[in-house]
């Protein structure tokens, strides 16, 4: 795969670490979420299940803690143990308290990069606050929002400065033709291919994104019934876009929310329309059929990150791939959803060639503990500390790879 500059990464070659931390809101239920067994001999959950061809390449942690979440303050759980979640420090009334461990990283690992972190989000849902809107955070209140609209983030990706989508005569990749048949004359028969693949990929993300209903081309406040937009289309076309961008080297570092904190997303698509999904976790939650429920919407949030790990798997880099360099961590701001747990959380960790997979570990550490471990054993990253972390947790980093 081609660095920002242009060069191929050949067999060999040092190619950096990336890092993508992905979120969804409202927490699982953990019956059927969390597998009973631990190490490679566990069994994939019914929620889990997406990600049955991506076993070896995952990692499953259950057990781990959010103190920072228990502290008091202003604001409902929801506030504390998102505030808690993403930076190890208290909600303060208006956001999170401090910098958000994918700032920490990218101020280590992004610094030669176009955009040194990406915000990338999908739900629209209500407004909310922002502490439930935002995942990144720069400072103390200092929220980075997530772009939640493909047009703008393929525009952001692909520096077009073209008229309202609608109203394109002309492809971003007219732009480059010219100088790609210059390039072709002194590339192989193998990188041709891989470039024209490339461009053709682009080429199918904008068709994609004219495609959607013009509605989907900006933000508004949804109707007070809640918004029925198909989320699923536009995570697919957001994950796409992400890839992109750390392929091509526009960024190491991105942080993806597909739901928001508290999320009040109605699910149509799963044939869930009565209820928004945070008052699916507290209507009848701990009944056969609240539990169901719940556990198909889970199911939906695995199944679009089993999409991001695949697009990351189908791209050559090196003598490995894509998701061989970059470093997945897939969180909640809660364990059992009616319960609004912030003990016993639950996470996924995907890819990167460092990572120790194909187990399910019963952990006793901090979200801090876990950023920690992964910052400086997986990516690099030399971060010496977090809030809530005391220690570096055990059997994450591969021992051939440490």
């Amino acid at each position: 795969m081609f660095n920002s500059h242009g060069t191929a990464y050949a067999a060999g070659t040092t190619i950096p670490s990336r890092f993508v931390l992905w979120f969804n809101g409202n927490g699982i239920p953990e019956r059927y979420w969390i597998p009973p067994e631990t190490r490679p001999e566990y069994q994939l959950t019914p929620c889990l299940s997406p990600l049955a061809p991506f076993r070896d390449d995952i990692h499953v942690l259950s057990g781990l803690d959010n103190p920072a979440a228990r502290m008091p303050g202003p604001g409902n759980d929801h506030h504390r143990s998102m505030s808690g979640l993403v930076t190890g420090t208290s909600f303060t009334g208006r956001g999170a308290g401090g910098p958000s461990i994918d700032q920490l990283i990218a101020a280590r690992i992004g610094g030669s990069t176009r955009f040194r972190s990406l915000q990338i989000g999908v739900c629209q849902e209500s407004r909310g606050e922002s502490i439930h809107r935002n995942m990144s955070w720069a400072g103390y209140e200092r929220a980075l929002p997530p772009e939640l609209i493909p047009h703008n983030l393929f525009d952001r990706i692909f520096q077009t400065k073209q008229p309202d989508w609608r109203q394109r005569k002309q492809s971003v990749l007219d732009a480059v033709r010219d100088d790609f048949a210059d390039l072709k004359r002194s590339l192989g028969k193998n990188d041709v291919q891989r470039v024209e693949d490339h461009f053709a990929s682009i080429r199918d993300l904008e068709k994609a994104i004219l495609a959607l209903p013009p509605e989907y081309s900006k933000a508004e406040e949804p109707e007070l019934g809640g918004d029925v937009k198909d989320y699923p289309r536009i995570a697919k076309l957001q994950s796409d876009l992400l890839v992109h961008a750390l392929a091509s080297g526009q960024t190491h570092v991105a942080t993806y929310m597909l739901t928001k904190c508290q999320s009040l997303v109605r699910l149509p698509w799963l044939g869930y329309t009565t209820l928004r999904h945070h008052d699916y976790t507290h209507t009848s939650a701990d009944s056969p059929r609240g539990q169901r429920i719940l556990r198909d919407i889970c199911r939906w949030h695995a199944e679009e990150f089993a999409y991001l790990i695949a697009k990351l798997k189908s791209i050559p880099e090196g003598d490995g791939t894509l998701l061989d360099h970059c470093c997945l961590a897939y969180i909640h701001e809660h364990a059992e959803a009616n319960a609004h747990k912030n003990n016993g959380l639950v996470a996924i960790l995907a890819g990167h060639k460092r990572l120790s997979k194909g187990v399910h570990t019963k952990t006793t550490g901090t979200m801090g503990e876990l950023y920690l471990t992964l910052a400086s054993g997986v990516l690099g990253a030399d971060l010496e500390k977090f809030p809530t972390a005391n220690r570096k947790l055990e059997g994450l980093v591969s021992p051939a790879r440490a």
